[in-house]
């Protein structure tokens, strides 16, 4: 059977300002077309399908969309979609069992203390409509859903009890799959950080109480291990079996110039056959140009020649690299722009001869983010609060900001 395995679609982002709904609909519509292209049984979403709990309505449209016409056009393939770090548990659930009606799987919370006939566990079908495989199927884990936090522990102590529970929580349901299915092949999800990762800009650190990255050795022998959260497609550790697919679209300027996939997974009762990259196609071009006025304008003057009147708006960010202090930076950029088909998102000043090995880590600096995105990172910080209370704050920010307070 096939699997497409996919994640981090973080619909509704606003990019510097910038809506992508055209280019999110453009990737939808695409991914649809691929499911019939690569004949798949099962498309596999691990996390982060919007890109805060409370997404504007377009974004709810796209889903729905998408799911629709998923299911109009490609009938027999079973779409399995869980929850990420972004998302939120209620908003996922409002729908969850209408879509069951469109052979469309909602796993948005989990609950280790479940009887064994209530576990994620789920059988797979194949082409012909029999069982190819057993799905585990695990979102994000967040602190309330593993532990209760006690203060007079340390947090090394708290830190290996989260991972010795996650790792029984991956274990129970891998032995129940093997037990319920004997014969299939196990496949499990998973929405997290695991040690050694490569992490870009966008990705949002997440903790599981105390817990930073979760090693590979705590995951069991599942024949797959469908990942979500980095943005970058990279194998666990070298295993072929163990995988992120990385987000299908640039989600930072730091991914601009790497290459964007699903992974098609292919299995049979003897297991794990191969893992096929697709390339996903670029489409909302973007830019990061870097370094002194000269090479800026260099590169300009080659997009010149590389461009013209019919090309598509590029997004753009200029890092520029200076020990001089250039109170007109902005409008000596624009007008070296003149004339390209740029928009420039971002300008940023970089100092040579101050930046150390601190200055380079992935830090998200405050004119990168919206005032939603300060409230919501805020929010995010207070573990006590509910998805219901966190999205009835932001929901209350959104119209005081709009002005119209409640």
């Amino acid at each position: 059977m096939k699997i497409i395995h996919t994640s981090d679609w973080h619909l509704g982002q606003s990019f510097y300002g910038k809506s992508r709904e055209q280019e999110q609909a453009a990737f939808l519509n695409w991914l649809v077309d691929q499911v019939a292209a690569q004949q798949a049984d099962v498309l596999l979403v691990a996390g982060d399908l919007f890109d805060t709990g409370t997404p504007p309505s377009y974004a709810r449209t796209l889903y729905n969309d998408f799911i629709v016409r998923l299911n109009r056009e490609q009938p027999h393939c079973q779409l399995i979609l869980l929850a990420g770090n972004h998302d939120s548990v209620a908003v996922l659930n409002e729908s969850r069992g209408l879509l069951q009606a469109l052979n469309t799987r909602v796993i948005a919370g989990a609950d280790p203390e479940a009887c064994d006939d209530s576990l994620p566990v789920y059988p797979l079908n194949d082409a012909q409509g029999e069982p190819g495989a057993v799905l585990c199927a695990i979102p994000f884990l967040r602190p309330g859903d593993l532990t209760r936090s006690r203060s007079e522990r340390s947090a090394d102590d708290r830190a290996r009890e989260l991972q010795q529970q996650i790792s029984d929580y991956y274990r129970r349901l891998y032995e129940h799959a093997r037990n319920t299915f004997p014969g299939l092949p196990v496949v499990m999800t998973g929405h997290l950080t695991t040690v050694g990762v490569q992490t870009s800009e966008s990705v949002r650190e997440i903790y599981i109480g105390t817990l930073e990255a979760l090693p590979s050795s705590a995951f069991p022998p599942a024949d797959y291990i469908a990942l979500g959260h980095i943005h970058r497609s990279q194998k666990v550790g070298g295993q072929d079996h163990i995988r992120y697919c990385g987000a299908p679209m640039a989600l930072g300027f730091d991914e601009v110039n790497r290459d964007k996939q699903l992974l098609v997974v292919e299995l049979d009762r003897n297991g794990l056959q191969q893992v096929t990259e697709l390339a996903v196609p670029v489409f909302q071009p973007m830019l990061r140009i870097q370094g002194d006025l000269t090479d800026i304008e260099a590169r300009f003057d080659q997009l010149r020649t590389e461009t013209d009147s019919d090309s598509a708006v590029i997004w753009a960010e200029i890092q520029v690299e200076t020990d001089d202090y250039l109170p007109d930076l902005q409008p000596r950029i624009t007008a070296l722009a003149e004339g390209l088909p740029l928009e420039i998102l971002r300008i940023r000043r970089s100092n040579r001869s101050s930046a150390t090995l601190a200055d380079t880590g992935n830090r998200v600096q405050l004119d990168e983010l919206t005032p939603e995105e300060v409230f919501s990172r805020r929010l995010e910080q207070d573990e006590t609060l509910s998805d219901e209370r966190r999205a009835a704050l932001t929901g209350c920010f959104r119209e005081i900001a709009e002005g119209d307070p409640v």
